[in-house]
């Protein structure tokens, strides 16, 4: 698109980092430790950007297996990192020297910062963070990198709502430039000041967001993601609806999404009922990429194929659910995707989700995959 599409994005990402109603005066904390809690994927993620800039990280794990297994990851990604020439191996023993692994809560009393990256479950939240409330220093921020959940739920387990917030990594938590900071009911001006401070000096998009379902990102996520579904109850295939979105620029749509992420991520053999089509594949145990057989089919080499199997499932599922199978042009299928997300965007602004326009674009830019050369999604709608 335009050379003005681009200057919006770029003006966006930086006016991102400033919140609205708090001013210079108010000083941020100091941040010289940070304790994470979760080796895996994302716990480990959030922990390079720390040692990344030189700040010493405890993470905490419950088993020493996980745990040795989380800095094996850590360290063979920067290894890889080497290998490319991005880092010495003198750089490398620097940030794992950083990183101090710890099976005990007690480890995390002098953090000044903690960030929680564990499972995605409300009591498991609350229990951790009522742990750390009797941990944790006074004046130390409490941080859930919850994707979907109520930060004020999480804030209410502790005796210090105001320290408490979220942060919203994206995956690989170590790559992906978006940081959502969810602002509590009672999160205090200089916490939620430090964590976009904190969010710009590891290297991160910080964006502000409100307290609801998915937050901005994945709240409009969903809404695409509802059309995505209701277009296959008329028949469209998926490939048909993941092209209308590669075409317009995503590096991926929703269904080669799914596949990637595992069809079977919060699905229960024991439970299933076959009610939904990803019930039915996870039945049939096509889980996505992970085994080979998802939405798509996928060679050794991960190279994915439309599969005449889900072709009939999905025929049979419609006339099951007494749908209407139709022609779709790719024009209506990307029109049908696109316009729930603007809608859910607007209804975002308009509840103070997210403080402007341009930082509905930050989010989608940088942790979703939107297409940059149009300046956004809010932008590319015309709401500015």
């Amino acid at each position: 698109m335009s050379d003005e599409a681009l200057a919006h994005i770029a003006a966006a990402e930086k006016k991102a980092a400033q919140v609205e109603g708090i001013g210079p005066d108010v000083a941020t904390r100091p941040v010289r430790a940070v304790g994470v809690i979760g080796a895996g994927t994302m716990g480990g993620g959030i922990s390079m950007n720390f040692a990344n800039v030189g700040i010493p990280v405890t993470i905490v794990e419950r088993e020493q297996a996980a745990l040795d297994r989380g800095l094996k990851v850590i360290r063979g990604n920067y290894e890889r990192s080497m290998q490319r020439g991005k880092l010495t191996a003198e750089q490398v023993e620097e940030r794992m020297a950083l990183l101090t692994g710890s099976l005990s809560f007690d480890d995390l009393a002098d953090a000044d910062l903690i960030i929680e990256a564990i499972f995605e479950n409300m009591d498991l939240k609350k229990e951790t963070f009522a742990k750390l409330d009797k941990v944790a220093r006074p004046g130390a921020i409490l941080a859930s990198n919850t994707s979907y959940l109520d930060v004020n739920e999480i804030a209410a387990s502790t005796s210090r709502p105001a320290d408490v917030l979220g942060m919203h990594f994206f995956s690989p938590a170590n790559v992906m430039k978006l940081l959502e900071v969810v602002r509590g009911a009672k999160t205090a001006p200089d916490v939620l000041k430090t964590a976009m401070a904190i969010g710009v000096t590891i290297g991160k998009v910080p964006v502000v967001s409100g307290v609801c379902h998915g937050f901005i990102g994945n709240r409009m996520l969903s809404a695409r993601q509802k059309e995505a579904n209701a277009l296959l109850l008329e028949g469209a295939m998926p490939w048909e609806v993941d092209r209308a979105l590669t075409d317009f620029g995503f590096p991926m749509g929703p269904f080669q999404m799914s596949d990637l992420a595992g069809l079977d991520i919060g699905w229960s053999k024991e439970t299933s009922k076959g009610e939904t089509l990803r019930d039915r594949l996870c039945e049939m145990d096509r889980r996505g990429q992970k085994n080979g057989r998802g939405f798509y089919d996928y060679g050794a080499d991960r190279s994915r194929t439309p599969s005449p199997i889900v072709e009939q499932l999905i025929c049979d599922y419609v006339a099951e659910k007494g749908g209407q199978v139709r022609e779709h042009t790719q024009d209506e299928i990307l029109n049908r995707l696109l316009q729930p997300m603007v809608e859910e965007g607007k209804k975002i602004l308009a509840e103070g989700i997210a403080q402007r326009p341009g930082d509905i674009d930050a989010v989608w830019v940088n942790g979703y995959g939107w297409p940059r050369a149009t300046g956004g999604v809010m932008y590319w709608a015309g709401v500015r």
